[in-house]
Protein backbone atom coordinates (compact mmCIF):
# COMPACT_ATOMS: atom_id res chain seq x y z
CA UNK A 1 0.00 0.00 0.00
CA UNK A 2 1.72 3.53 -1.20
CA UNK A 3 2.18 6.04 2.10
CA UNK A 4 0.47 8.72 -0.52
CA UNK A 5 -3.03 10.00 -0.82
CA UNK A 6 -3.85 11.51 -4.78
CA UNK A 7 -6.53 14.17 -4.81
CA UNK A 8 -7.68 14.59 -1.29
CA UNK A 9 -10.67 16.73 -1.36
CA UNK A 10 -8.41 19.57 -0.96
CA UNK A 11 -8.85 22.88 -2.62
CA UNK A 12 -5.82 22.69 -5.95
CA UNK A 13 -3.93 25.47 -4.14
CA UNK A 14 -2.14 22.50 -2.23
CA UNK A 15 -1.73 20.58 -4.94
CA UNK A 16 -2.78 16.85 -5.50
CA UNK A 17 0.06 14.46 -3.91
CA UNK A 18 0.31 14.12 -0.03
CA UNK A 19 2.62 12.09 2.10
CA UNK A 20 0.24 10.81 4.83
CA UNK A 21 1.35 10.94 8.27
CA UNK A 22 0.10 8.99 10.95
CA UNK A 23 2.35 9.83 14.53
CA UNK A 24 5.47 11.27 15.43
CA UNK A 25 8.23 10.37 18.00
CA UNK A 26 11.11 13.05 19.54
CA UNK A 27 12.27 14.19 16.35
CA UNK A 28 10.87 11.57 13.78
CA UNK A 29 7.95 10.99 11.84
CA UNK A 30 6.43 8.18 10.72
CA UNK A 31 4.02 7.57 7.60
CA UNK A 32 0.78 5.37 7.72
CA UNK A 33 3.02 2.54 6.37
CA UNK A 34 4.84 2.84 9.44
CA UNK A 35 8.04 4.28 7.54
CA UNK A 36 9.89 6.61 9.52
CA UNK A 37 11.50 10.22 8.89
CA UNK A 38 14.03 12.65 10.92
CA UNK A 39 12.12 15.53 9.93
CA UNK A 40 14.21 18.68 9.03
CA UNK A 41 10.71 20.49 8.53
CA UNK A 42 9.27 20.69 12.14
CA UNK A 43 5.88 21.55 10.32
CA UNK A 44 7.49 24.75 8.96
CA UNK A 45 9.48 25.81 12.37
CA UNK A 46 6.10 25.17 14.36
CA UNK A 47 7.32 22.09 16.15
CA UNK A 48 9.66 23.24 18.41
CA UNK A 49 9.86 20.52 21.00
CA UNK A 50 9.68 17.68 18.45
CA UNK A 51 7.08 14.99 18.42
CA UNK A 52 4.60 12.62 21.45
CA UNK A 53 5.82 15.00 24.10
CA UNK A 54 4.13 13.46 27.32
CA UNK A 55 4.53 16.87 29.17
CA UNK A 56 2.66 19.08 26.55
CA UNK A 57 -0.27 16.37 25.83
CA UNK A 58 -0.84 16.32 29.58
CA UNK A 59 -1.00 19.75 30.04
CA UNK A 60 -3.55 20.22 27.01
CA UNK A 61 -5.19 17.18 28.59
CA UNK A 62 -5.68 18.72 31.96
CA UNK A 63 -6.44 22.06 30.77
CA UNK A 64 -9.08 20.49 27.95
CA UNK A 65 -11.17 19.23 31.60
CA UNK A 66 -11.35 22.00 33.07
CA UNK A 67 -12.21 24.27 30.65
CA UNK A 68 -11.40 24.56 26.37
CA UNK A 69 -13.14 28.18 25.19
CA UNK A 70 -14.45 31.47 26.54
CA UNK A 71 -13.97 33.58 23.56
CA UNK A 72 -12.64 37.02 24.69
CA UNK A 73 -15.36 38.54 26.69
CA UNK A 74 -13.44 36.52 29.60
CA UNK A 75 -10.20 35.77 31.10
CA UNK A 76 -8.29 32.95 32.17
CA UNK A 77 -5.30 32.67 34.29
CA UNK A 78 -3.10 30.36 31.33
CA UNK A 79 -3.77 33.44 29.15
CA UNK A 80 -3.57 36.09 32.05
CA UNK A 81 -0.06 34.35 32.94
CA UNK A 82 0.99 33.92 29.43
CA UNK A 83 0.53 37.34 28.81
CA UNK A 84 2.53 38.42 32.06
CA UNK A 85 5.29 36.18 30.47
CA UNK A 86 5.88 37.70 27.12
CA UNK A 87 5.57 41.39 28.13
CA UNK A 88 8.21 40.89 30.41
CA UNK A 89 10.68 39.90 27.69
CA UNK A 90 11.27 43.23 26.80
CA UNK A 91 9.66 46.92 26.93
CA UNK A 92 6.10 45.98 26.04
CA UNK A 93 2.53 46.35 28.03
CA UNK A 94 0.26 44.19 26.11
CA UNK A 95 0.06 41.08 24.30
CA UNK A 96 -3.31 40.68 21.78
CA UNK A 97 -3.63 36.41 21.24
CA UNK A 98 -4.71 35.47 17.78
CA UNK A 99 -4.42 31.82 15.71
CA UNK A 100 -1.75 32.81 13.37
CA UNK A 101 1.18 34.60 12.01
CA UNK A 102 -0.83 36.32 9.57
CA UNK A 103 -3.15 37.31 11.88
CA UNK A 104 -0.02 38.69 14.22
CA UNK A 105 0.77 40.95 11.48
CA UNK A 106 -2.40 42.17 10.67
CA UNK A 107 -2.87 42.80 14.34
CA UNK A 108 0.23 44.56 14.30
CA UNK A 109 -0.67 46.34 11.09
CA UNK A 110 -3.52 47.27 12.57
CA UNK A 111 -2.47 48.97 15.89
CA UNK A 112 0.41 50.58 13.95
CA UNK A 113 -1.91 52.27 12.17
CA UNK A 114 -4.18 53.57 14.76
CA UNK A 115 -1.03 55.14 16.84
CA UNK A 116 0.03 56.82 13.74
CA UNK A 117 -2.79 58.85 12.63
CA UNK A 118 -3.81 59.45 16.39
CA UNK A 119 -0.87 60.82 17.54
CA UNK A 120 0.66 62.57 14.27
CA UNK A 121 -2.15 62.84 11.73
CA UNK A 122 -4.65 61.55 9.50
CA UNK A 123 -3.14 60.14 6.54
CA UNK A 124 0.29 58.90 8.05
CA UNK A 125 -0.82 55.17 7.91
CA UNK A 126 1.84 53.81 5.22
CA UNK A 127 3.10 50.43 5.71
CA UNK A 128 7.00 49.60 4.29
CA UNK A 129 8.21 46.01 4.09
CA UNK A 130 10.91 44.95 2.19
CA UNK A 131 12.05 42.63 -1.11
CA UNK A 132 11.29 39.00 -0.98
CA UNK A 133 9.48 39.40 2.37
CA UNK A 134 6.87 37.09 3.52
CA UNK A 135 4.15 38.08 6.05
CA UNK A 136 1.00 36.11 5.69
CA UNK A 137 -1.59 35.04 3.00
CA UNK A 138 -4.78 37.58 3.84
CA UNK A 139 -5.02 40.82 1.98
CA UNK A 140 -3.54 42.76 4.10
CA UNK A 141 -0.09 40.73 4.91
CA UNK A 142 -0.31 39.84 1.14
CA UNK A 143 0.00 43.45 0.45
CA UNK A 144 3.18 43.65 2.64
CA UNK A 145 4.51 39.92 0.60
CA UNK A 146 5.88 41.23 -2.47
CA UNK A 147 6.03 38.37 -4.39
CA UNK A 148 3.79 38.04 -7.23
CA UNK A 149 3.42 34.36 -6.69
CA UNK A 150 1.70 34.94 -3.61
CA UNK A 151 -0.18 38.23 -4.75
CA UNK A 152 -1.97 37.08 -8.56
CA UNK A 153 -4.69 36.77 -8.93
CA UNK A 154 -5.81 38.60 -6.11
CA UNK A 155 -5.95 42.47 -6.92
CA UNK A 156 -6.43 44.53 -6.17
CA UNK A 157 -4.66 44.74 -2.80
CA UNK A 158 -4.65 46.76 0.27
CA UNK A 159 -3.79 50.22 -0.28
CA UNK A 160 -1.04 52.18 1.66
CA UNK A 161 1.39 49.44 1.12
CA UNK A 162 5.42 50.23 0.20
CA UNK A 163 9.06 48.10 -0.75
CA UNK A 164 12.14 48.62 -0.72
CA UNK A 165 15.20 46.30 -1.43
CA UNK A 166 16.52 44.82 1.71
CA UNK A 167 19.70 45.86 3.16
CA UNK A 168 19.54 48.89 0.91
CA UNK A 169 20.23 51.81 3.51
CA UNK A 170 19.88 54.51 0.14
CA UNK A 171 16.61 53.17 -0.69
CA UNK A 172 15.91 53.12 2.84
CA UNK A 173 16.45 56.33 3.35
CA UNK A 174 14.37 57.87 -0.23
CA UNK A 175 11.78 55.95 0.40
CA UNK A 176 11.09 56.48 4.78
CA UNK A 177 9.41 59.83 5.65
CA UNK A 178 7.09 60.58 8.13
CA UNK A 179 4.00 59.28 6.35
CA UNK A 180 4.60 55.61 7.48
CA UNK A 181 3.01 54.46 10.54
CA UNK A 182 5.42 51.24 10.58
CA UNK A 183 8.32 49.23 9.34
CA UNK A 184 7.36 45.23 9.14
CA UNK A 185 10.86 43.26 8.76
CA UNK A 186 11.82 39.60 9.34
CA UNK A 187 16.07 39.75 11.05
CA UNK A 188 15.99 36.59 9.18
CA UNK A 189 13.36 35.89 5.88
CA UNK A 190 12.37 32.08 6.43
CA UNK A 191 10.75 31.93 3.41
CA UNK A 192 12.98 34.61 1.21
CA UNK A 193 16.14 32.92 0.59
CA UNK A 194 17.53 32.74 5.01
CA UNK A 195 19.35 36.00 4.49
CA UNK A 196 19.48 38.34 7.70
CA UNK A 197 19.28 41.73 8.15
CA UNK A 198 22.34 43.56 8.81
CA UNK A 199 23.52 45.64 11.91
CA UNK A 200 24.20 48.86 8.98
CA UNK A 201 20.68 48.56 7.95
CA UNK A 202 19.07 48.45 11.55
CA UNK A 203 21.37 51.43 12.69
CA UNK A 204 19.53 53.35 9.78
CA UNK A 205 16.67 51.82 10.31
CA UNK A 206 16.43 53.01 14.17
CA UNK A 207 17.89 56.47 13.67
CA UNK A 208 14.96 57.12 10.76
CA UNK A 209 12.34 55.76 12.22
CA UNK A 210 13.07 57.34 15.74
CA UNK A 211 13.23 60.79 14.17
CA UNK A 212 9.73 59.94 12.69
CA UNK A 213 8.06 58.36 15.13
CA UNK A 214 7.97 55.51 13.13
CA UNK A 215 7.01 51.70 14.62
CA UNK A 216 9.03 49.27 13.96
CA UNK A 217 7.73 45.90 13.80
CA UNK A 218 9.39 42.38 13.89
CA UNK A 219 8.33 39.81 12.24
CA UNK A 220 9.27 36.74 14.42
CA UNK A 221 6.49 33.87 13.52
CA UNK A 222 9.70 31.73 12.02
CA UNK A 223 12.60 32.98 14.56
CA UNK A 224 11.08 33.73 17.53
CA UNK A 225 10.96 30.99 20.72
CA UNK A 226 14.59 29.97 20.23
CA UNK A 227 14.83 29.24 16.38
CA UNK A 228 18.17 31.67 16.07
CA UNK A 229 19.21 30.55 19.52
CA UNK A 230 17.65 33.39 21.63
CA UNK A 231 14.62 33.87 22.26
CA UNK A 232 13.60 36.27 19.51
CA UNK A 233 15.01 36.28 16.45
CA UNK A 234 15.63 40.17 16.54
CA UNK A 235 18.19 39.94 19.61
CA UNK A 236 20.22 37.95 17.38
CA UNK A 237 20.97 40.39 14.41
CA UNK A 238 20.87 44.14 16.57
CA UNK A 239 17.44 44.67 15.59
CA UNK A 240 15.22 47.00 18.43
CA UNK A 241 11.62 46.52 17.80
CA UNK A 242 8.85 48.46 19.09
CA UNK A 243 6.27 45.58 18.23
CA UNK A 244 6.89 42.14 17.56
CA UNK A 245 4.69 38.97 16.49
CA UNK A 246 4.98 35.49 17.07
CA UNK A 247 3.32 32.69 16.81
CA UNK A 248 4.70 28.99 14.95
CA UNK A 249 6.27 27.55 18.20
CA UNK A 250 4.19 29.10 20.52
CA UNK A 251 2.38 26.71 21.70
CA UNK A 252 3.76 23.27 20.69
CA UNK A 253 1.91 22.98 17.42
CA UNK A 254 -1.56 24.16 18.49
CA UNK A 255 -2.34 27.49 16.68
CA UNK A 256 -1.74 30.37 18.65
CA UNK A 257 0.07 33.82 17.86
CA UNK A 258 0.60 36.94 19.51
CA UNK A 259 1.49 40.58 19.00
CA UNK A 260 3.01 42.30 21.57
CA UNK A 261 2.92 46.22 22.01
CA UNK A 262 4.67 48.84 23.97
CA UNK A 263 2.59 51.29 26.52
CA UNK A 264 2.45 54.09 24.09
CA UNK A 265 0.81 52.19 21.60
CA UNK A 266 -1.76 50.29 23.97
CA UNK A 267 -2.53 54.00 25.51
CA UNK A 268 -3.82 54.74 22.16
CA UNK A 269 -6.39 51.74 21.89
CA UNK A 270 -10.01 52.47 21.80
CA UNK A 271 -12.45 49.10 23.14
CA UNK A 272 -13.87 47.00 20.75
CA UNK A 273 -11.13 48.31 17.68
CA UNK A 274 -9.88 44.51 17.64
CA UNK A 275 -10.94 41.06 18.82
CA UNK A 276 -10.75 37.85 18.13
CA UNK A 277 -13.20 34.44 19.39
CA UNK A 278 -10.74 31.71 19.04
CA UNK A 279 -7.11 33.72 19.84
CA UNK A 280 -5.51 33.12 23.59
CA UNK A 281 -7.94 29.97 24.21
CA UNK A 282 -6.94 28.57 27.65
CA UNK A 283 -5.58 25.13 26.25
CA UNK A 284 -3.03 27.04 23.75
CA UNK A 285 -1.83 29.21 26.55
CA UNK A 286 -1.44 26.79 29.17
CA UNK A 287 0.83 24.60 26.49
CA UNK A 288 2.06 27.73 25.49
CA UNK A 289 3.27 28.39 29.26
CA UNK A 290 4.96 25.17 29.35
CA UNK A 291 6.73 25.45 25.91
CA UNK A 292 7.92 28.65 26.74
CA UNK A 293 9.51 27.23 30.45
CA UNK A 294 11.12 24.76 28.38
CA UNK A 295 12.40 26.69 26.03
CA UNK A 296 13.08 30.18 27.57
CA UNK A 297 16.15 28.96 29.51
CA UNK A 298 19.66 29.75 29.14
CA UNK A 299 21.28 26.42 28.97
CA UNK A 300 18.36 25.29 26.51
CA UNK A 301 19.05 28.45 24.01
CA UNK A 302 22.88 28.02 24.78
CA UNK A 303 22.51 24.33 23.20
CA UNK A 304 20.52 25.35 19.95
CA UNK A 305 23.84 27.71 19.20
CA UNK A 306 26.01 24.67 19.88
CA UNK A 307 23.90 22.39 17.30
CA UNK A 308 23.28 25.58 14.98
CA UNK A 309 27.87 25.98 14.79
CA UNK A 310 27.87 21.95 14.42
CA UNK A 311 25.26 22.25 11.48
CA UNK A 312 26.98 24.95 9.80
CA UNK A 313 30.26 23.22 9.85
CA UNK A 314 29.21 20.12 8.57
CA UNK A 315 27.11 22.02 5.48
CA UNK A 316 30.46 24.06 4.53
CA UNK A 317 32.29 20.46 4.39
CA UNK A 318 29.22 18.82 1.74
CA UNK A 319 30.08 22.54 0.01
CA UNK A 320 33.88 21.28 -0.05
CA UNK A 321 33.17 17.79 -1.12
CA UNK A 322 29.81 18.77 -3.51
CA UNK A 323 30.22 21.35 -6.85
CA UNK A 324 26.13 21.42 -6.79
CA UNK A 325 26.06 23.22 -3.25
CA UNK A 326 27.91 26.43 -2.85
CA UNK A 327 26.28 28.81 -0.25
CA UNK A 328 25.46 28.38 3.60
CA UNK A 329 22.65 30.53 5.05
CA UNK A 330 20.67 31.73 8.28
CA UNK A 331 20.93 31.09 11.79
CA UNK A 332 20.58 28.65 14.34
CA UNK A 333 18.60 25.93 13.70
CA UNK A 334 16.98 27.56 10.85
CA UNK A 335 19.95 26.96 8.04
CA UNK A 336 19.71 26.66 4.36
CA UNK A 337 21.98 25.34 1.52
CA UNK A 338 22.17 27.11 -1.43
CA UNK A 339 22.01 25.08 -4.82
CA UNK A 340 24.16 26.15 -7.97
CA UNK A 341 21.16 25.00 -10.16
CA UNK A 342 17.42 25.80 -8.72
CA UNK A 343 16.02 22.99 -10.77
CA UNK A 344 17.44 20.68 -8.60
CA UNK A 345 15.72 21.29 -5.64
CA UNK A 346 12.76 19.28 -6.15
CA UNK A 347 14.68 16.36 -7.02
CA UNK A 348 16.85 16.80 -3.92
CA UNK A 349 14.02 17.12 -1.83
CA UNK A 350 12.66 13.92 -3.01
CA UNK A 351 15.72 11.79 -2.49
CA UNK A 352 15.81 13.28 1.13
CA UNK A 353 12.04 11.72 1.61
CA UNK A 354 12.62 8.88 -0.36
CA UNK A 355 15.70 8.19 1.97
CA UNK A 356 14.19 9.07 5.11
CA UNK A 357 14.47 13.05 5.80
CA UNK A 358 12.09 15.97 5.60
CA UNK A 359 13.33 18.81 4.05
CA UNK A 360 11.71 22.28 3.38
CA UNK A 361 12.87 24.77 0.39
CA UNK A 362 13.23 28.79 0.82
CA UNK A 363 13.64 31.32 -2.13
CA UNK A 364 14.60 29.69 -5.59
CA UNK A 365 17.18 28.27 -4.86
CA UNK A 366 17.81 27.21 -1.11
CA UNK A 367 17.02 23.91 0.92
CA UNK A 368 15.95 24.70 4.12
CA UNK A 369 16.45 23.16 7.24
CA UNK A 370 14.31 23.73 10.73
CA UNK A 371 14.65 20.73 12.77
CA UNK A 372 13.20 20.57 16.22
CA UNK A 373 15.36 22.52 18.76
CA UNK A 374 15.84 19.73 20.77
CA UNK A 375 17.05 17.37 17.95
CA UNK A 376 20.31 15.84 18.97
CA UNK A 377 24.15 16.24 17.32
CA UNK A 378 23.62 12.00 16.45
CA UNK A 379 20.53 13.03 14.47
CA UNK A 380 21.75 16.21 12.39
CA UNK A 381 24.54 13.99 11.42
CA UNK A 382 22.56 11.11 9.82
CA UNK A 383 20.13 13.88 8.49
CA UNK A 384 23.45 15.58 6.95
CA UNK A 385 24.28 12.00 5.50
CA UNK A 386 21.07 11.72 3.52
CA UNK A 387 21.64 15.58 2.71
CA UNK A 388 25.17 14.25 0.92
CA UNK A 389 23.74 11.31 -0.16
CA UNK A 390 20.82 13.13 -2.38
CA UNK A 391 23.34 15.82 -3.85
Amino acid sequence: MSPYVNNPPYPNNYGSKFLVLDRGEGCYLFDKNGNKYLDFGSGISVNALGYGREDLAETAYNQMKKLVHTSNLYATEPAIELAKRLTATGNFAAVHFGNSGTEANEAAFKYARAYSQRIKGDGNYKILSFSNAFHGRTFGTMSATPKEKYRAPFYPLVPGFETCEYNNIEELKKTLNSQFAAVIIEPLQGEGGLDSVSSEFCEALHEICKAEDILIISDEVQTGFGRTGELYGFQTFGLKPDIITLSKPLAGGLPLSATLIPKKVNDVIHIGEHGTTFGGGPVTTAVALKVMEIINNSSFLENVKILSNYFKSELESIIERKKTAVKVKGEGLLLGLQLADPELIPSVMEKCQNNGLLVLRTGIDTLRFAPPLNITKEEIKLGLEIIEKAL
